[in-house]
């Protein structure tokens, strides 16, 4: 699977200018790619303030995903405010190229920045196949949080779209490698860069980790698209040898 990540600064609550952005990065990618993953809340920066900015599943930004996806022919991912039955989510969006969309809502909220007073989590993890991958979402703050990310679903490709501060930038790496390591998934971070509204600074550092943990892509600072080709054939021989995914531990989440 060939797969384009964007890493970029963002308009502060400006969904109109960040679509027209991101259709930019887009369109200047040059190559045919099966899967592009954008930041999270791609169209407005990391907000407390959803009134302002939130969209339904029938809003701009979801159409312009999905209209995108199709013409290009390629599956879209990243995760934006949206309102649904008076609660207000952080929800990534999975955008096939039909426009069919599959969506998970952050299930860990950040409680740091008030985002568990202002957002209602999500329950359900999502697992869904493409293009004959197993592939699981999450954002951000769930990167810290290993036991919702743990593989018994047999997934092949598990990602994060971020809005993570430079200030910590060491968690962000190092525990992205340890999701790809401890359950044998390839593992892509996209994160943002330049300073939000609230005067924190992102660095970026996306990057994408094989089942061993090995860099394919090293973690990057500056804003770019960065194209990667995963080894499914590869991942499968490497879990066939080393079959500790065998090994682990069943239990229930509550």
């Amino acid at each position: 699977m060939k797969i384009a990540l964007i890493q970029s600064s963002l308009s502060w609550e400006n969904p109109k200018a960040n679509r027209n952005h991101f259709e930019e990065q887009i369109n200047a990618i040059d190559e045919i790619v099966d899967l592009i993953v954008l930041p999270e809340m791609f169209s407005t920066g990391f907000t407390m303030n959803p009134s302002a900015v939130f969209e339904t599943m029938q809003g701009e930004t979801v159409l312009w995903l999905q209209s995108l996806a199709k013409v290009k022919s390629v599956a879209i991912t990243g995760s934006l405010v949206v309102k649904e039955n008076d609660n207000f989510y952080n929800r990534l969006l999975f955008v096939f190229p039909s426009g069919e969309i599959q969506f998970y809502d952050k299930r860990h909220l950040f409680t740091l920045a008030g985002e568990d007073k202002i957002y209602t989590a999500g329950k359900e993890k999502l697992i869904f196949e493409y293009k004959g991958w197993r592939i699981c979402p999450l954002i951000c703050y769930d990167l810290r949080f290993p036991v919702f990310a743990r593989n018994v679903e047999e997934y092949d490709l598990l990602i994060y779209v971020a809005n993570w501060p430079k200030s910590r930038i060491l968690a962000w790496d190092t525990l992205l490698q340890a999701r790809a390591i401890e359950n044998m998934s390839y593992t892509i971070g996209v994160n943002r860069v330049g300073f939000d509204n609230n005067n924190f600074e992102h660095n970026g550092y996306s990057q994408v980790v094989d089942f061993l943990g090995n860099y394919i892509l090293e973690p990057i600072e500056t804003e770019g698209i960065f194209i990667v080709e995963l080894s499914k054939k590869e991942q499968l021989q490497a879990r066939k040898k080393f079959n500790f995914l065998n090994d682990q531990d069943f239990f229930d989440l509550k």
